[in-house]
């Protein structure tokens, strides 16, 4: 379902633009902006009876397990807040909250980032994920995309209630059968490595975290996302690109992607590992930087910024003082200290030449 500019979705949300991902509304009970997105909901017959109508109540039901899998979420600086979910007509509509920045994935576009500046936003997502954790709640949707980089330069983790609703829907479409749950996933996610993990729970959302890693560090996925079967079974046996370019952080890249997870580190030994990494990092400006882009304030030469010449004829650059201001304002030879004694001792030597003369002429 497509929202237009000034719509109302679910009697609350006021649209007020289209951004890359999401929709960006209004709360009208808070105020507070949020962004949506909308998920279709399948027409879905009563079990038992081929010829009734859809059931009405299949929305609100989805609605309300979405709810329940994130009533725990905790409060943190790094998570961006689920609003709500809430199912209207065809859609399930998911509010999360919307503060000024970008999203990782727009950042991205332009290849690699340096390492150390993947640690620091690293280390903020190891931050989210670990209060989550400690909640019992895994998050299950770490992306780029899901990821907002705010104007102070901290990345916000956003995209649980996003995450659980993908999940929760793909779930009551499959039923009991994992061939059509797995058929759902595939339709609704597509081959993100990040969101097939080998295993589930908190270990997943640490592998996925290695992918970003990866994926920010070389500017491509760890495994290949031609096509789903091929990026299943490069995931189950491991078969990955190699991870020369991912620099200081390759280390903990390849613990991350492991395909065993009790070899994974968890969310607070990652958190650990960063803050210790970026303790020791390097000044932004190094020797190899120095020629190129010099450190500020720059020493000003002594002396006038373009000096003065004499003779040669040079003609005069426009706003450059003329010959006579130039030696009109030249420094003085004599300390300013010595001007007044050396005045006054001047007028009584002429005096005393004055009488002088007097006397010699009158006498």
């Amino acid at each position: 379902m497509r929202a237009a500019p000034g719509q109302v979705v679910a009697g609350r949300y006021r649209v007020t633009d289209r951004p890359e991902v999401g929709v960006a509304a209004q709360d009208l009970r808070t105020g507070g902006q949020v962004l949506l997105h909308a998920l279709e909901l399948p027409e879905l017959l009563v079990p038992g009876r081929p010829g009734a109508e859809p059931d009405p109540e299949y929305g609100p039901r989805i609605a309300l397990r979405v709810a329940q899998e994130v009533a725990g979420a905790p409060r943190h600086p790094r998570l961006l807040a689920g609003v709500e979910a809430v199912a209207e007509g065809e859609s399930l509509w998911v509010a999360e909250e919307r503060l000024p920045g970008a999203r990782l994935s727009e950042l991205a576009q332009d290849g690699p980032v340096p390492p150390y500046r993947v640690a620091e936003l690293a280390a903020d997502l190891a931050g989210a994920l670990r209060a989550l954790h400690e909640a019992g709640i895994p998050h299950g949707n770490v992306t780029a995309a899901s990821v907002l980089v705010c104007e102070d330069g901290a990345a916000l983790l956003g995209g649980l209630l996003l995450g659980v609703a993908e999940e929760t829907l793909c779930s009551a479409l499959g039923g009991p059968v994992p061939r059509r749950v797995y058929e759902a996933r595939a339709v609704l996610l597509g081959p993100q490595a990040e969101r097939w993990p080998p295993d589930g729970g908190p270990a997943a959302d640490c592998w996925a975290l290695g992918v970003l890693l990866h994926r920010l560090l070389t500017g491509y996925g760890p495994y290949p996302e031609d096509d789903l079967p091929t990026l299943l079974a490069a995931v189950r046996d491991g078969r990955r690109h190699p991870s020369d370019g991912c620099g200081p952080l390759r280390p903990l890249v390849e613990r991350l992607l492991a395909v065993d997870p009790a070899r994974r580190p968890d969310a607070a030994q990652v958190q650990r590992e960063l803050r210790e990494l970026l303790a020791g990092a390097p000044e932004p400006f190094g020797p190899e930087s120095a020629a190129a882009a010099p450190l500020l304030p720059v020493r000003r030469p002594d002396g006038p910024v373009v000096p003065y010449r004499r003779g040669g004829g040079r003609r005069r650059a426009e706003g450059e003082p003329s010959k006579e201001l130039t030696h009109r304002h030249r420094a003085s030879l004599v300390p300013p200290a010595l001007l007044g004694p050396l005045l006054l001792g001047g007028v009584l030597v002429a005096l005393v030449a004055a009488l002088a003369a007097v006397v010699l002429v009158a006498g």
